[in-house]
């Protein structure tokens, strides 16, 4: 009996993990190209394919059209906004994840934005750096108290939760979120309430997104929810760049609508280096390193491979995104 296909794209598999893959499949590589959409060569490889394992390139159904052996998915991520859901649901392709194992490094990235944009962290390591660190930091130069602040939380789940932990057990801070449905077993756990949306951006000092990109969530923070927050309030981004108007943040940004914004995605990326956005004193923008650490990348891949091997297989893999709706 043949060996399945799968093609590896964008994200390069460790060592142990490629040869775990070559030891059961035909595995070809495509991580070292970068436009696939128009890679004669892996719209070639596609029509072979029945598995495909990487993240970051968005696969629609005009470029998966071509994929007619396809059976799986493995997305090295846990987002799944790159992905047609409903195609691939219709074609019977089982779409994997990789949630839980990247919970905790995430909210530790949520947690150093808090705090490099609280303590203007980022700013006044430039100033020593830049040799303009000349006299006794004043007033001018204050941060502001992290310590028993009022949290907001939009989007409450596990990395919310897991942001929220930090927050009141660690920070003593008062933690509101809002999320379309509630969890009281987080708020009887974090001491936390329910907001409605509006009353969360008027009472938090410190608002941290959370939430996956979809058509009800894109663009839900524009000029109105950055006036609601005012001009005390610190912006957190950790979900997607598109659920943010970034022009209407630039200008809350610009004009002290807010106090300051700590990012670590954006609706373009790389960010320009154009963008106001990288050059602000009152942002802290990271390059999407939310679970950018070693141990964390390999587990991400590791379960990957796990999903895949297991799906192509014909089990029920760890992590499947759209096993129910192909059940039923």
């Amino acid at each position: 009996m043949s060996r399945k296909t799968v093609l590896v794209y964008q994200r390069p598999l460790k060592p142990a993990l490629h040869e775990r893959l070559t030891q059961e499949c035909e595995v070809l590589d495509f991580t070292d190209r970068k436009d696939l959409h128009n890679d004669a060569d892996f719209r070639e490889a596609l029509k072979r394919a029945h598995g495909l394992i990487g993240s970051s390139v968005p696969m629609d159904r005009n470029l998966l059209a071509e994929a007619e052996n396809l059976e799986v998915i493995s997305s090295i991520s846990v987002g799944v906004d790159n992905y047609d859901i409903d195609y691939l649901t219709e074609r019977g392709i089982v779409l994997c994840h990789t949630p839980d194992v990247l919970t905790e490094t995430t909210a530790d990235t949520a947690f150093l934005l808090v705090l490099a944009t609280a303590r203007r962290g980022v700013e006044l390591a430039n100033m020593v750096r830049n040799g303009e660190w000349t006299s006794s930091i004043a007033e001018p130069h204050f941060g502001v108290d992290v310590q028993g602040k009022h949290l907001g939380i939009v989007g409450m789940g596990r990395i919310g939760a897991a942001i929220g932990r930090r927050g009141r057990f660690g920070f003593n801070m008062t933690v509101s979120y809002h999320n379309r449905s509630r969890h009281e077993d987080f708020e009887q756990e974090l001491g936390a309430s329910w907001r409605e949306l509006d009353d969360l951006l008027r009472e938090c000092d410190f608002i941290v997104v959370t939430v996956p990109l979809s058509e009800a969530t894109r663009e839900m923070f524009g000029k109105r929810e950055f006036e609601l927050m005012g001009d005390q309030a610190i912006f957190i981004n950790i979900a997607r760049g598109g659920v943010v108007d970034e022009p209407a943040l630039i200008e809350a940004l610009k004009n002290g609508t807010i106090r300051a914004a700590g990012l670590d995605v954006f609706t373009t990326e790389p960010l320009p280096g154009d963008s106001p956005l990288a050059r602000m004193d009152n942002v802290v923008a990271l390059p999407h390193i939310g679970s950018a650490t070693h141990e964390t990348r390999y587990a991400m891949a590791e379960l990957a491979v796990n999903n895949l091997l297991a799906a192509l297989a014909d089990q029920k893999p760890q992590a499947p995104y759209n096993w129910e709706q192909l059940k039923r």
